[in-house]
């Protein structure tokens, strides 16, 4: 553990080029109500053993690398029922109940894919959002929503519940709303940009988030951020002082301020009058960043593509990466659980965190 050293700048983009695969099929949902969904198999799910029997079986190291559950871990959370889920990129969905671990994947009828988002309802819903659409679990089985059902695209990148307990979907195509019933396009305007360099898609929503005062910030693909406070939309481009105009994530802290996380640009903090480039001002290193995360300490952490994460305790900032255990180049996932269990997830699988040092999680564990 030390504090922040300056590295040059590196950029390794070629793990989320080879995981992307395109979808075809492009529908309207304007005001389109759900007449289907489908219902897929019911929480029967793989234990270890038969996951053992199937790569046996199929002679498939699509889980077991050495030392880890699978190669990448893109979404972490715990539901109001104290289950951990693991969503992965491009290796299906992971469950940890305090008992087990198991698998769903798409040999099992159950399509997910690259997972991007896992969000609870006021019900306890447990939602995924995916390249196969929206998903819900509702403690027993599965049931899925995508384009037949009106969902503006199946390729998912972002989803929020608002406080009003309407879904904001954020997909290849632009942004879809979903009030339970009935999925409704909701477009939004698109800032004028001198360098319309995109990373996957003109039209793709990369971020979503809802801040203490009701307004939903929207990340794009090259078009900066976008706010909507019901009634009217601001757009903010590099031009205006943020970070890069392909917004990764966005984050808002206890004292309320907004961090932003880019694919060129790094991290900056707007404190709701300017913002403060931390990557472009040499503070830190990196210049893909996100997956942000406050603990109960208020320190926030962050990932840095090739840089390991950074813990920014309000003064300082201390860096940490494979010299501290974490033997990974892309950390996009930071959760701590209700147990206290800090976890990290990103390419190269599932770490813990002793508060000293990483170690990675096999099917043994470390769980408690």
């Amino acid at each position: 553990m030390r504090n922040v050293e300056i590295d040059r700048f590196c950029l390794s983009r070629m793990a989320l080029y080879v995981t992307i695969i395109f979808s075809v099929f492009i529908t309207s949902c304007m005001g389109q109500e759900v007449n289907r969904s489908q219902q897929i198999s019911p929480l029967d799910g793989i234990s270890d053993q038969e996951n053992q029997t199937k790569n046996k079986k199929y002679k498939d190291p699509y889980f077991y690398i050495d030392g880890q559950l699978c190669q990448h871990v893109r979404k972490i959370n715990q539901d109001s029922r104290g289950n951990l889920w693991f969503g992965t990129n491009v290796y299906g969905l992971m469950q940890y109940n305090e008992d087990s671990l198991r698998y769903y994947h798409d040999r099992d009828s159950i399509k997910f894919g690259r997972i991007t988002a896992i969000v609870e309802d006021k019900d306890s819903n447990v939602w995924f959002g995916s390249y196969f659409g929206l998903t819900k679990y509702d403690g027993k089985s599965f049931t899925n929503y995508n384009e037949k059902d009106g969902l503006l695209k199946d390729e998912i990148w972002s989803v929020i519940i608002a406080k009003d307990g309407i879904f904001w979907i954020g997909t290849n195509e632009g942004i879809c709303l979903f009030d339970g019933n009935k999925f409704t396009n909701f477009p939004i305007p698109k800032a004028q940009v001198k360098d319309t360099t995109t990373i996957y898609g003109y039209d793709r929503i990369t971020s979503l988030m809802e801040d203490r005062n009701g307004t939903i910030w929207i990340g794009t693909d090259g078009f900066g951020l976008c706010k909507y406070d019901g009634k009217s939309f601001t757009l903010l481009t590099k031009e205006d002082g943020i970070i890069g105009n392909n917004i990764g994530s966005f984050f808002e802290d206890s004292k309320g301020n907004i961090w932003m996380g880019s694919s060129f640009g790094g991290i900056s903090r707007y404190d709701g009058t300017t913002f403060k480039n931390f990557t472009q001002e040499g503070i830190i290193t990196g210049i893909e960043a996100g997956a942000f995360f406050e603990d109960n300490h208020g320190n926030i952490w962050f990932a840095a593509e090739n840089h390991g994460v950074y813990r920014f305790d309000g003064t300082t900032f201390t860096n940490y990466n494979k010299s501290d255990g974490l033997n990974t180049n892309g950390v996009l996932s930071i959760f701590k659980d209700k147990e206290g269990r800090f976890w990290f997830g990103g390419w190269g699988g599932l770490f813990r965190f002793d508060g000293e040092c990483f170690v990675s999680v096999s099917k043994e564990g470390p769980w408690n």
